[in-house]
């Protein structure tokens, strides 16, 4: 009888469903340091928290917004981020998610990067201190002209870094924030068609978007995101072919619709060599006017003959 009694407990505890993952977001919107950026913060944070909560379904309980405010307890100050992290490692489970979401100002001195907040900031150690933790996934987006040390102070297993910019020297102010938002709004960023938008989606189309938003007003773009997946600090560009990319191919804020497709890995991987060709294109058109003719055809010939094919296999494969 007993052995019975067992036989059906097992049975029902193999039967019982994994715990769902649940989402969280944390948004900081800095200290905006004058009206058009205080506006301009305004704004990306009030349509990225309707996203969060509208098209990808985030309960709004789940989602935590710090601004430049009068109001003590929604200020984006270093005792509220705290307190918010503290809360988040009471509430994540293992397979929960995160996402946070700076935006704002960034500074480094050569020794500390800081991202401004409303009084005293924190440095980057301090963030990975409050990151460590935290039991779930968490995805760090740091969209100011200071966040390239980000890449290697907040690298970690569990853990997805993404910063605006790629070198200490970019101190001017950035635009990824505003094109990173977007992508969550519109189902064109949904590269691999399976109906959900990855981080690496997100950052893909992002990316895409910075190079446009400069290219059309006949700018060289000041800024070159970068994504770190793998735990190595170093972080890659969109259209590189690097080691990172694979965890955020496969990282979402939304839960798979019912009959959506898994991610497509070779699909991400051809996704990854076009977003490469077409970097290579929008640079040499820019060094056109330095090359001789008979070699801009010849370089021009090969980015287009292989943008072709792989163009062709992206088709086939959705």
């Amino acid at each position: 009888m007993k052995r019975v009694a067992w036989g059906v407990l097992a049975a029902l505890l193999i039967a019982a469903p994994a715990a769902a993952q649940q989402r969280f977001a944390l948004v900081v919107a800095g200290a905006s340091g004058g009206d058009n950026y205080a506006e301009q913060y305004a704004e990306w944070t009030d349509a990225f928290t309707r996203t969060l909560t509208g098209r990808l379904a985030l309960d709004p309980a789940r989602v935590t917004v710090l601004s430049d405010s009068t109001a003590t307890a929604s200020a984006a100050t270093a005792v509220n981020v705290r307190q918010a992290l503290g809360q988040l490692r009471q509430r994540m489970a293992p397979q929960d998610v995160l996402l946070v979401l700076l935006i704002g100002h960034g500074t480094f001195d050569g020794v500390d990067a800081k991202f401004n907040l409303v009084g005293p900031d924190l440095e980057s150690a301090e963030w990975h201190a409050l990151l460590e933790p935290l039991p779930g996934h968490v995805v760090m987006v740091n969209t100011t002209a200071g966040s390239f040390p980000f890449i290697a102070r907040l690298s970690g297993p569990k853990r997805i870094v993404i910063t605006a910019t790629d070198s200490m020297a970019q101190r001017f102010d950035t635009v990824f924030a505003e094109y990173f938002i977007k992508a969550f709004e519109h189902e064109t960023a949904d590269l691999d068609r399976n109906e959900r938008i990855s981080i690496w989606e997100a950052f893909a189309s992002a990316a895409a978007g910075v190079r446009r938003h400069y290219q059309q007003r006949g700018q060289l773009s000041t800024e070159r995101a970068l994504l770190d997946d793998n735990g190595d600090g170093v972080g890659s560009s969109a259209a590189e072919q690097g080691e990172d990319g694979a965890r955020a191919s496969r990282m979402y804020l939304q839960t798979a619709p019912p009959g959506a497709p898994p991610t497509d890995e070779a699909l991400v991987k051809l996704l990854q060599r076009k977003a490469l060709l077409e970097a290579e294109l929008e640079e040499l058109k820019i060094r056109r006017k330095f090359l001789p003719a008979e070699e801009y055809v010849k370089e021009f010939e090969r980015i287009i003959i292989e943008y072709a094919r792989v163009s062709s296999e992206i088709r086939r494969r959705t």
